[in-house]
């Protein structure tokens, strides 16, 4: 995580979370179709210590060592390990905060202190599907094994999120929760229009 408390920003961190499965990186998809060209919302691509395949998110690659030494050097906002791999955020993000943007990015829930803590009126949004959507979900992706999934919808996850945290729930029509996300980011980003 970077150092020091960032500078005056007026935009809004929007951290999208929730199991793998539950459909964050759809979600955040749709809304990048509709939104990202407003130039009033941005959308964070990670960097992540895994090589980019068709069958993952979109994301920047790094090796484990030049990760490191990008974190060393402040390259990142907000930074941490999850399955193994390590993921940050780059610090560019807080220009758009400080121009006043609405900043979409996906993060562990593990990391929801950090970034509350860094970015006090950063919005939550949690990302929830049912497990049978989930597990088909997961087995579509091609990337673990039946018993590695199985062991994944079984791992009990304390969810310790603020209460004001938006929930979502992905499980049918991407279309349905991709609207109420477009939305929130809307109302965010002050580009729906009060009556």
């Amino acid at each position: 995580m970077a150092s020091g408390p960032p500078r005056h920003m007026s935009g809004t961190f929007v951290a999208v979370v929730g199991p793998s499965g539950a459909g964050k990186d759809s979600l955040i998809g749709f809304a990048r179709d509709r939104l990202e060209a407003s130039g009033r919302v941005v959308f964070v691509r990670r960097v992540v210590t895994r090589a980019a395949d068709g069958g993952s998110e979109d994301h920047d690659s790094m090796d484990t060592i030049a990760f490191a030494a990008a974190e060393r050097d402040g390259a990142f906002a907000l930074s941490w390990d999850a399955h193994g791999l390590r993921y940050g955020l780059p610090i560019g993000l807080e220009n758009d905060l400080a121009a006043g943007r609405v900043v979409v990015a996906n993060l562990s829930r593990a990391q929801i202190p950090g970034l509350l803590q860094r970015y006090p009126n950063a919005v939550v949004v949690a990302v929830t599907a049912d497990i049978e959507v989930i597990a088909k979900r997961l087995a579509n992706r091609g990337r673990e094994t039946a018993d590695s999934i199985q062991l994944r919808l079984s791992r009990s996850v304390v969810d310790r999120l603020p209460t004001s945290t938006v929930r979502i729930d992905n499980s049918g029509s991407l279309e349905v929760a991709g609207t109420q996300f477009v939305r929130l980011l809307q109302d965010a980003a002050g580009l729906v229009e009060r009556v």
